[in-house]
């Protein structure tokens, strides 16, 4: 190869460093070119491991004995890693490749059989299993910018190419060191860009653990949802059929929703904990079902001595205790109703909401002898929460969660291939028929992809069994309460019929859900139910669940 082929080269792969380019690849054409400048009959790169213990072999190419492994042949090579460390800690410098990453320096050796044998055992080795005979061997160092060898580029029989095997020239030293420095660069510039999306990718998994870890009666959503989403999302780009027919994923498109699935509630971190955790309607920093029982108390004991008062006034002891008794009776039954109430895990009809506020309208005396209504209004109005536990006024600022978390991942500025993110994370909310929020987005001006997290967010509330306010609904009762909200205008109805075709639900039920709780379920009738558009969506339970 002459000087302006090589100069070429050089020219050429500094741009493909400067691009988007497979970096598997960029390497093999490295060491192609490498092999070719030298005529030499193979090239071998070595890559050294995170713990700067071992060399692995990543890509070997002979010419004579065809032999093409690593790199983008699709076959892993099967050569033992190159011992760097021995078993006590010491510099292992056993071989050319150790030494060549110990001291950073390129070895040039004319003929292998001449030289120290302990340097070249594996080359030994390998002619003696293939019968080969390797003769000159150029051992380059391949180094980052901090100096650090990411791996070695090895380069045998110069010459071979053109019949006489011969040593490698300085010229061609010269030259294959030049593109041992650019295969570092392409290393050293794939490792960066791997641990930066790997640092990313836990961070983000380190606030979804901080958001679970804020309630424990929602431990686990965070992580739940995003594994949901991807075995939907898979599921989508499966099908050969229907509106979805069409929908395929990149590995780029798989980590954007993956991410965006990981920070789908990163707004929770601005939600105050006591409305994160409320566990019972009365909840605040603690319960307050226990104050409304003592003033229950405080009723009773002053029951108790006017029945007294009333036996030594003249009043029949047999009549006085009767009406002590009934009275005692009637407030042990409002003190239970009142800790059912607190729940949240049933309705409260028109009676119980009545019975509530006849209880409030009841009258006690302080310590100083002030008469108090046994519930103040607050208590009231949180006792007559119809479903679950928030009133309405917490429910807004749990639901102002999705604004935060669209403002937080909106300020970012996100790369090309992650542009869709603040979009997948943010309509999660929202409803097929415009209903949802924030935003109020129909399904048209949805993605697939949010729309994949809006079921998967339902569907991961319906089936959680960590709600103290409901108990973990079997699989096929969610299943149905899924379908009437496809049919409904809840969720979309055609991410509903893979989610059925495709058993997503059982995949994700074996992973997730109490055995005890995976029964039997139809999915030509979930299919059928959901095919009856208009059905009126159990938004209520939905509203519980979530």
């Amino acid at each position: 190869m002459g000087v302006d082929g090589r100069l070429d080269h050089i020219v050429e792969f500094a741009r493909q460093l400067a691009a988007e380019h497979q970096v598997a690849e960029l390497i093999e054409r490295i060491v192609i070119a490498a092999r070719e400048s030298a005529a030499a009959d193979g090239g071998t790169i070595y890559l050294v491991d995170p713990d700067d213990r071992a060399a692995q072999f990543a890509l070997a190419i002979n010419q004579s004995l065809g032999i093409h492994v690593g790199g983008t042949s699709g076959h892993a090579p099967d050569f033992p890693p190159v011992t760097l460390v021995r078993a006590d800690g010491t510099p292992d410098d056993g071989s050319a490749i150790a030494r060549c990453v110990h001291f950073h320096e390129t070895q040039n050796v004319g003929d292998v059989y001449a030289a120290d044998p302990s340097q070249f055992k594996a080359a030994r080795d390998f002619d003696a299993r293939h019968r080969y005979r390797t003769s000159s061997v150029l051992t380059v160092p391949m180094q980052d910018h901090k100096g650090r060898v990411l791996g070695v580029l090895q380069v045998v029989n110069a010459g071979a190419a053109a019949g006489t095997v011969r040593a490698f020239s300085a010229a061609e030293q010269a030259f294959i060191e030049a593109l041992a420095a650019q295969a570092a660069l392409a290393i050293e510039k794939k490792q960066l860009i791997e641990r930066l999306e790997t640092l990313f990718e836990r961070l983000c998994t380190l606030i979804n653990d901080a958001i679970d870890e804020k309630s424990p009666y929602t431990g686990g959503h965070c992580r739940r949802v995003p594994e949901l989403t991807m075995m939907l999302a898979e599921a989508a780009h499966r099908t050969q059929s229907g509106p979805l027919s069409s929908f395929r994923m990149t590995e780029r498109d798989r980590r954007e929703l993956k991410l965006a699935g990981l920070l789908h509630d990163c707004g929770k971190i601005t939600t105050p904990v006591h409305v994160v955790d409320k566990a019972t309607k009365l909840a605040t920093i603690f319960d307050r079902i226990a104050l409304v029982d003592l003033r229950l108390t405080v009723i009773e004991r002053d029951a108790r001595a006017a029945m007294f008062e009333r036996i030594a006034g003249g009043t029949p002891r047999a009549a006085a205790e009767a009406d002590y008794a009934a009275e005692k009776a009637a407030l042990d039954d409002d003190r239970r109703f009142l800790a059912q109430a607190n729940i949240g895990s049933e309705r409260m009809s028109d009676d119980d909401v009545a019975r509530v506020e006849r209880i409030a309208r009841r009258r006690f005396r302080d310590h100083d002898g002030v008469e108090r209504p046994v519930l103040n209004a607050d208590e009231t109005e949180n006792l007559c929460i119809r479903y679950g536990t928030l009133t309405t006024a917490e429910r807004q600022v749990i639901n102002r969660h999705i604004d935060a978390t669209i403002r937080m991942l909106e300020a970012l500025p996100w790369p090309p291939d992650l542009v869709h993110v603040p979009e997948y994370a943010g309509g999660h909310h929202e409803r097929m028929d415009g209903r949802g929020y924030p935003r109020g987005l129909t399904r048209e001006q949805m993605s697939w992809q949010a729309r994949m997290m809006g079921v998967a967010d339902v569907f991961e509330a319906l089936t959680a069994g960590d709600r103290p306010y409901k108990p973990a609904k079997p699989l096929s009762e969610s299943m149905s309460i899924l379908a009437r909200m496809s049919a409904g205008g809840h969720i979309d109805p055609d991410l509903f019929a893979v989610f059925v075709r495709e058993r997503v639900y059982l995949d994700y039920a074996r992973r997730f859900l109490d055995p005890a709780l995976i029964d039997a379920v139809d999915p030509d009738a979930l299919l059928a139910a959901a095919a009856a558009r208009g059905a009126p969506a159990p938004t209520a339970a939905a509203q519980r669940a979530r």
